[in-house]
This record gives structure tokens, C-alpha cells and sequence, in this order.
């Protein structure tokens, strides 16, 4: 089963598949945000092209735990994407994907513009990894 994985901010959307096993989580894009419609259309065209069952979008929480005003944009994000794709939606934890990610380009001494360009897409790599794994771990046991 193939998972999509997003990193919803403000202006961007960081995009991630998982493989069609639903093991390794892979970058696809960065989305520039402009109309909701349009965040939806290219979302729905990404489920379609990757015949994903499942989206999972990183949910922004505070370090003590506490959800905040964008931790409910997104959850009315997620519920408008479920409504539009007809497709399941769930929710992980992204607290400090974003830091981890700028911390693996910086180690691997990527230019601060190209960083730019593909920290929200690599946000939404270790999100879905995480989600991806924790399955596993969980059907191990």
C-alpha cells in the first residue's frame, strides 16, 4: 500500500510517497501554496499518479505536547482532503522534523538557497519514515 506524506505549512506543502510495500519514504515535491483548490488538485493528482490509499500529515505540536493554531489548520486541512479524495487521512507528530531535516543539509553541506528550496520536502520524508515505521514496529509485535 502506498502512503503519501505532507508537510503542511503556511506556503508550502512538502510531499513524500512512500514504496508501493510501504517501507522507505522517498521525497517527491514541494508544493508553493496558492488557493486551497489548488493544494487539493495537486494533491489529488499525486494520489491518483501514485495510487495512494493513505495520506499522513505531519501534526505541529508544542514541546510540551500541546497543540497550537496551526496544528488545527491542518487537522481542517486533513478533514478537507479526506471529504475531497475520499481517501483516509492520519496524523504524526512532526515535532522537530523540520529542525532534523535542516541539521541533514547542513551536515551535508548544502548551499543555503538549495536548502530553501527542499527542507519541506525532506520534512515530509522523515515524517512519513516515522509514521512508516512505527507501523512496522507495531506489526512485529
Amino acid at each position: 500500500m502506498r502512503v503519501i506524506g505532507l508537510d503542511v505549512g503556511a506556503k508550502t506543502i512538502g510531499v513524500a510517497v512512500s514504496d508501493a510495500l510501504g517501507w522507505t519514504a522517498q521525497g517527491l515535491e514541494t508544493i508553493r501554496r496558492k488557493r486551497v483548490r489548488d493544494d487539493l488538485e495537486r494533491i489529488r493528482e499525486l494520489v491518483q499518479t501514485y495510487a495512494a490509499e493513505l495520506l499522513v500529515l505531519g501534526l505541529p505540536r508544542n514541546m510540551n505536547g500541546s497543540y497550537g493554531p496551526q496544528a488545527a489548520a491542518v487537522q481542517e486541512f486533513g478533514r478537507l482532503l479526506a471529504a475531497e479524495l475520499s481517501i483516509a487521512v492520519a496524523y504524526w507528530d512532526e515535532r522537530l522534523t523540520t529542525v532534523a531535516a535542516q541539521k541533514t543539509l547542513l551536515a551535508g553541506d548544502i548551499s543555503r538557497a538549495k536548502r530553501r528550496q527542499v527542507v519541506d520536502k525532506l520534512a515530509a520524508v522523515l515524517i512519513l519514515q516515522n509514521y512508516l515505521d512505527s507501523q512496522t514496529n507495531n506489526a512485529e509485535k
